[in-house]
Order: structure tokens, then C-alpha cells, then sequence
């Protein structure tokens, strides 16, 4: 070989050299342990249980209740300017948000518009927690002045007037009586039942498998084809993070990422806002609310009211609010509780960060992850995208 050939030959294996260490640092080479394996299977969606019953709702999973509570849930005549229904915050095409950092009715609310896919999992509703039942919670933005700004006597006379909305109250509730002054006590159990029926729509709305569910079956079959055709090795390391270094897990875990319990993270409000006392006011309310599980419209005859009795409470809840789902992010931005931080970028930022709380104690502690590491994590995240389920497909 000449001079000339040697030195480009030389150049070649420096380059193919180069062109392999590239190649080798975007594989992650390193088998799950077994107890990584058991973390990653507890977030598997194969492990949801079914649904929880609630003995509170006799028609909770009634298919012609939630029919019916389909209807009321998409019908802008249950609201004071017959514009606005719950699907108008809660739209399916964004996983039942709609985009906006406070909800915009008939005014604007105090927080963001929580997701309601899964929600039939949560003991609690609301970001503060403030309702104990998808039924209770229903009945609340009817006649929030916010939202639907109509009343419980408005709502039931739409009911009554609508030949098919009689009939099908009737056939799940019984006789729907001529609606008079001197029948308070009725007026309210007619109106608890509306409730319920949309609540029997609302237990229908469930996550579907993601791209994170399908790469957890394929490690639990040693496919490792599939495990490399599902996962890049970014989103591997992201799925490390979180379960790792990261820290998610102390609050998103289980099949539906999130404890359902309430945590003050530091999240900021807005200049010249009042900071949100969050659960500390939430379980103030939940007590007094006369559609929760101890009052007079629960359908339970021996009522269990567990989660009331034993509710957390005392000074770390000032501030704190309850863990969403990680499962189907992306549509459903800005996020936190008053929609404070506009991209998912932002909000694993904050985490990093953990500033102190406003109001309150941050739980949170900095995580030291660099900006690769925060990518990594939020490739991760975008794994866990997927349509919703629910039996009414035309939706």
C-alpha cells in the first residue's frame, strides 16, 4: 500500500469507528432487571381492575342509564343560555378537555378542565377533591354560575318537557312527577338521578392500550424484535427515568399513572392571583355536600363511606391537588391545575426545578436531570398516548 492508500484507509475505520460509537450510544444494551420488570408490569393496563362498583349509583353501569346520560352529557338546553353542555369543556376529540388554561362556559372557571377518562378509578373528583362520586360531580356544573348557570328546577322541567327524555327517565327512575313548589325532596332526588345517569356514561369513557402497553407485553414475552420495533432507545431511557432517577412513580403509578391522591408540587399562580388552597378547601366541601356518600340520595342502604371517614387531612394538603393521569397527554395542554404551564417540556422543567410553593410546602425535591435526560423522560411520555374506549363508538 501506498502513503496515499494508507491514510485513507486509516480514515475509513476512524470513520466507520466513529459511525459505530454513534450508532451504539442510541442503543440501550441493558436487560430490565426483574424488579424493573415488576415496576414496569404494575403500570401495564392489563393490570387495571375492573371497575370498582358504586353502591351510591344503582344505575351506575346500567347500559340504558348511560345511554341516556349520553344525551344529557352532549345537551346545551340543560344551561341557562342553551349553549353550553359538559361536552362543551369536556370535548372527546381533545381525551374530554378542551385546550384552555380555565374552563370557558357561560364565564370562565377557577381551574383547568380535567380529563374524565378513567376518572369511574378515582374516589375523589375535581381538582381539590371537592365531590366523592362522577355522580355528585355532575350535578355541580349545572348550576355553577360559571358554567351552565341554570338550576336544578330548569334542568328537570327540559327533562319532563322531552317525550323521550320522560320516557327514559321513567323507565330507570320511575314516575317523574309534575314539578311544584312544595316538592323540594323530589326535585332533589329527580335531580341526583340525572346525575347518576350521566355518570353511567362517564364510567363508559376508559383508556385504550398504548405503545407502552403493547412494548410491556412484548418484554413479558421476550419478544425482543418487537420490544426494538416499539421502543426507540430514548424513550427506553425516558421509561428508566421514570421509574428511576426520576421519581415519577411516587405519585403516577398504577395502570393509570396517578396515587388519585393530592400533593402540593410548587406550581405557580398567575401574578396578582391568589394562591389556590386546593385539598385543604376541596374537603371542606366534600363534607357538607349533600350528594356525597352519606347523604340522602346515595342509593347504598348500608353506606361504606371509607374514603370520608379516613380522608387525609391537616396542613400538607394547603395547596395540594389531586394527581392526574399521565396516559393520553398530548391535546389536552396547557396543563396543572389553573393551566399554568403550557407544554409538557415546561411542566418536567418545573419538576426539575422544584421552586418553593407559594402557598403551602413544595413535596417535590429538584431532580438534577440534565436537558437530554428531560427529553428522554418526556419521549417516554408520549409513549402512553392512545384512543379512549367506550361503547358508544359514534362519539
Amino acid at each position: 500500500m501506498t502513503p496515499d492508500q494508507l491514510r485513507i484507509s486509516a480514515a475509513v475505520v476512524v470513520a466507520a469507528v466513529l459511525v459505530s460509537i454513534w450508532y451504539l450510544r442510541d442503543v440501550d444494551p441493558a436487560p430490565w432487571s426483574d424488579g424493573e420488570i415488576a415496576l414496569l408490569q404494575s403500570l401495564w393496563l392489563e393490570n387495571l381492575p375492573e371497575l370498582p362498583p358504586d353502591a351510591t349509583n344503582a344505575v351506575a353501569d346500567d347500559p340504558q342509564a348511560a345511554g341516556f346520560g349520553r344525551l344529557l352529557f352532549f345537551d346545551t338546553r340543560l344551561s341557562a343560555n342553551g349553549a353550553v353542555s359538559c361536552a362543551t369543556c369536556h370535548q372527546p376529540a381533545r381525551r374530554f378537555t378542551d385546550g384552555l388554561p380555565e374552563g370557558q362556559a357561560i364565564g370562565q372557571s377557577k381551574r383547568n378542565t380535567p380529563s374524565i377518562v378513567g376518572t369511574a378509578y378515582s374516589p375523589w373528583l375535581y381538582w381539590d377533591g371537592r365531590r366523592d362520586s362522577q355522580w355528585a360531580q355532575a350535578l355541580s356544573p349545572l348550576e355553577d354560575p360559571e358554567e351552565h348557570g341554570s338550576d336544578r328546577r330548569s334542568v328537570l322541567e327540559v327533562v319532563a318537557g322531552d317525550a323521550n327524555y320522560r320516557s327514559a327517565y321513567e323507565d330507570l327512575f320511575g314516575d317523574l312527577s309534575e314539578l311544584s313548589a312544595a316538592e323540594e325532596t323530589g326535585i332533589d332526588t329527580a335531580f341526583a338521578n340525572l346525575g347518576k345517569a350521566i355518570a353511567a356514561f362517564e364510567r363508559t369513557v376508559l383508556p385504550g392500550p398504548a405503545r407502552f402497553d403493547r412494548y410491556v407485553a412484548a418484554l413479558l414475552a421476550r419478544d425482543t424484535q418487537q420490544q426494538q420495533e416499539l421502543f426507540s432507545a430514548d424513550e427506553i431511557r425516558g421509561l428508566r427515568l421514570y421509574i428511576g432517577k426520576a421519581n415519577c412513580m411516587q405519585c403516577h403509578n398504577g395502570p393509570l399513572f396517578t396515587n388519585n391522591e393530592f400533593h402540593n408540587t410548587g406550581v405557580l399562580s398567575a401574578a396578582g392571583e391568589v394562591p389556590d388552597k386546593g385539598r385543604a378547601a376541596g374537603l371542606n366541601e366534600v363534607m357538607r355536600d349533600p350528594f356525597n356518600c352519606r347523604g340522602n340520595f346515595s342509593d347504598d342502604t348500608d353506606p361504606r363511606c371509607d374514603e370520608l371517614d379516613f380522608a387525609r387531612s391537616g396542613p400538607d394538603l394547603i395547596g395540594a391537588v389531586r394527581t392526574p393521569s399521565l396516559r393520553n397527554l398530548e391535546g389536552t395542554e396547557p396543563f396543572m391545575h389553573k393551566g399554568q404551564l403550557a407544554t409538557l417540556a415546561a411542566v418536567l422543567e418545573h419538576y426539575n426545578e422544584a421552586p418553593d410553593a407559594m402557598i403551602g410546602h413544595n413535596e417535590a425535591k429538584p431532580l438534577g436531570l440534565s436537558g437530554r435526560e428531560l427529553r428522554q423522560l418526556e419521549a417516554f411520555l408520549q409513549t402512553l398516548q392512545a384512543p379512549y374506549s367506550s361503547q358508544f363508538d359514534s362519539m
